[in-house]
């Protein structure tokens, strides 16, 4: 299989801290990232994600949400601020907001988000207390590519953390927070290197169909 050897270029959408952007801020600077983050935009102001950009000189941009009427006009403002960078791949860093459908089918295949459970468990909010309520012993992340349902996207790789009798949610938050950063810039580098594709809702990493639940070492 052909691999890229052109930088990528990635616009990243965020709605808080920014943990994992710094993740891969530090990443595409240590070159482990054949890509460069064009922009950062975010649906909130203020949030720190936004310093972490502008700290590495990257556009900051705040497209706030809570100014328009309805999701579908809100997303062809977010659209047309994404379109101006051309991006190879948008991804989902920590974004808050349910993207239309129409929207997500604009970038099939080149969108990305990263959810913390494993995949197919526990869509949308709260899963790290959810995962204890539900009395499981392990926990994790999901990295995906993003379709049209909510955290339905095929999953390219996923990290699994204990869950200990003593934990609470904050707890455990913080230690699949710890795989997250070192997942995501991950998978994004084989995007970058062109090593992994979506090809009729299925992920492909080196041409090889990924199982549900991602990719696995032997």
């Amino acid at each position: 299989m052909s691999r890229s050897t052109s930088k990528k270029s990635l616009v990243v959408l965020v709605s808080g801290n920014g943990s994992n952007l710094q993740a891969i801020i530090d990443a595409c600077k240590a070159q482990r990232i054949n890509g460069e983050i064009v922009a950062v935009i975010s649906n909130k102001p203020n949030v720190y994600a936004l310093k972490r950009a502008e700290s590495a000189n990257i556009p900051a941009i705040v497209v706030e949400a809570n100014k328009l009427t309805s999701r579908e006009a809100y997303d062809q403002i977010l659209l047309s601020e994404i379109l101006k960078y051309s991006p190879d791949l948008v991804i989902l860093a920590g974004f808050m907001r349910i993207l239309s459908a129409e929207f997500v089918q604009g970038f099939q295949g080149k969108m990305l988000n990263i959810h913390p459970s494993l995949l197919p468990k526990y869509k949308g909010l709260h899963t790290h207390q959810r995962a204890i309520d539900a009395g499981d012993d392990e926990h994790g992340a999901s990295v995906h590519f993003v379709t049209a349902e909510l955290d339905d996207g095929p999953v390219i790789l996923q990290s699994r953390v204990p869950i200990f009798a003593e934990d609470d949610s904050d707890e455990l938050a913080s230690r699949v927070l710890e795989q997250e950063r070192q997942m995501y810039p991950l998978v994004i580098s084989w995007f970058c290197q062109g090593r992994l594709i979506m090809n009729n809702n299925k992920a492909y990493l080196d041409g090889i169909e990924l199982e549900e639940q991602g990719y696995a070492a032997n």
